[in-house]
């Protein structure tokens, strides 16, 4: 089976939301986001995360995070949002730094 991955570049914020959002929910539906390339996200940026992850769930597929770059972990963490992607990466990366919650 062929994986659409989407590699997003740059700043995942409110200023290119709207421009990658038709991009994520598009058809064929994208099946994997690396977010290596992420150098800023925002509340705006896991908004649109969570839709993709909610929109695929309701046709009844998945679609995978990959690759977070730090940025990403350093909001996700803050956010307490990995679960919610079932995104066993960054919870394994938390356990691997030492990093805990006070």
């Amino acid at each position: 089976m062929s994986t659409n991955t989407l590699r997003i570049e740059g700043e995942l914020t409110i200023f290119r939301a709207m421009e990658l959002k038709p991009v994520l929910l598009a058809t064929p539906p994208v099946d994997e986001v690396d977010l290596s390339g992420v150098t800023d996200i925002d509340t705006a940026g896991v908004q649109l995360l969570m839709l993709a992850k909610k929109t695929a769930l309701a046709a009844q597929r998945d679609i995978k995070l990959v690759a977070h770059s730090p940025a990403v972990l350093e909001v996700f963490e803050l956010l307490n949002v990995a679960a919610y992607f079932g995104d066993h990466l960054v919870m394994d990366s938390r356990k691997s730094t030492g990093a805990t919650r006070s």
